[in-house]
């Protein structure tokens, strides 16, 4: 099997929100909450240790995430915000959950931070994979921040980089630094300020969330790495209403800039009217392997794809095509690439090559 690299989880807006422990593994998860309202609002976890290790989930990019308030109507009382410092506090507790789950919990993750961490984690893996242990490797995270509402001025971005900080996206929703999903607008003088300073600090800048003009405008004036975690190619999905995926002038600006992009594997995301057309079994893994392939067809290579699930983020497995019940179901990615004629080379990019790439040549040392 592939390591995997998956470019997007909600961890922390789990366990605070929620109470979900990922050291159990996912079916104990969702024993625990069958008979609670969670599964009908957030649905059934698709993620919990044991699956990790059954899908070689070596590297997951773990986000901080808070919802604002005009938008989450108090539904997840624990995160979400109306003010800047409510923003910045909200933020900081998704961040201190990361360090409280690797710190209590080191055996099962880990905090990558730096290049010195990237190598002793992938050493540990790579061991484990020819000659496995009964006591597998942890989970490493590389903690992302998705919408930047957390930063109180653009300043800011250093004391976050301090923190452990890697990447950031922008925008969830449009905010003082560009539009985002459902509401639309450029990238700010603010927003501008900002991009200035993640590229002073070499952040990874995440352009999913943001809308098309204002991720364009990122894509031509940020000089470091760009990236789009969790985004989908938009003309693939049909009567999508919102601007909550990439064109394809996008994707070729990405490519252009060597940046990557991970496929979300959410039902919606491949067909946005999915339940009028027959529900999850109107769906499959050919669905996702036709995003990937038509990345890889703009670019030519299979350079500027991989994984980025979002899984636990808002949706869980009733919401997925019905060949993956848990995240250790992406395995079975790895044979329909095969069987459209991507060789061994090819596969072992998408799942974790590209991602790693990314990450060798923009961790600090």
């Amino acid at each position: 099997m592939n390591l995997l690299i998956d470019s997007h989880e909600d961890i922390a807006w789990n366990i605070l929100n929620l109470k979900r422990d990922y050291t159990q593994s996912a079916y104990d998860i969702r024993q625990a909450e069958k008979n609670t309202p969670i599964p009908a609002f957030n649905g059934s976890t698709l993620l919990g240790w044991t699956q990790y290790q059954d899908a070689n989930a070596f590297i997951i990019f773990g986000t901080l995430f808070c919802e604002p308030r005009r938008l989450d109507n108090g539904k997840y009382p624990v995160l979400n915000y109306e003010t800047p410092s409510e923003a910045h506090q909200c933020y900081r507790k998704n961040l201190d959950a990361y360090h409280q789950l690797t710190d209590e919990n080191p055996e099962k993750f880990r905090l990558i931070l730096n290049q010195s961490d990237l190598t002793q984690h992938l050493t540990a893996w790579n061991a484990h994979i020819n000659a496995p242990r009964d006591t597998p490797p942890p989970v490493g995270i590389v903690i992302l921040m998705e919408g930047a509402e957390g930063i109180t001025e653009p300043a800011q971005v250093e004391d976050w980089y301090h923190w452990g900080v890697r990447i950031i996206g922008p925008a969830w929703a449009g905010n003082a630094y560009c539009g985002g999903t459902r509401e639309p607008g450029p990238l700010t003088k603010t927003g501008y300020a900002l991009l200035e300073n993640m590229a002073d600090l070499g952040f990874i800048l995440d352009i999913s969330h943001m809308d098309h003009q204002s991720a364009r405008q990122a894509l031509d004036f940020y000089p470091g790495q760009v990236i789009a975690s969790h985004s989908n190619a938009e003309a693939l999905i049909k009567n999508i209403p919102f601007n909550r995926h990439l064109k394809d002038k996008t994707i070729q600006e990405l490519i252009e800039r060597d940046g990557v992009m991970g496929i979300v594997p959410l039902n919606s995301f491949l067909d946005w009217d999915w339940r009028s057309h027959g529900g999850r079994q109107s769906l499959s893994l050919d669905n996702v392997i036709a995003q990937i392939d038509y990345v890889c067809q703009i670019a030519g290579d299979t350079r500027h794809v991989g994984i980025g699930t979002d899984f636990d983020g808002g949706y869980g497995v009733e919401s997925v095509p019905p060949e993956i019940d848990t995240i250790a179901d992406l395995q079975k990615i790895a044979p329909k690439l095969a069987e459209k004629g991507y060789n061994d080379e090819d596969i072992n990019l998408i799942f974790n090559g590209n991602w790693l790439r990314i990450l060798k040549s923009n961790l600090p040392a």
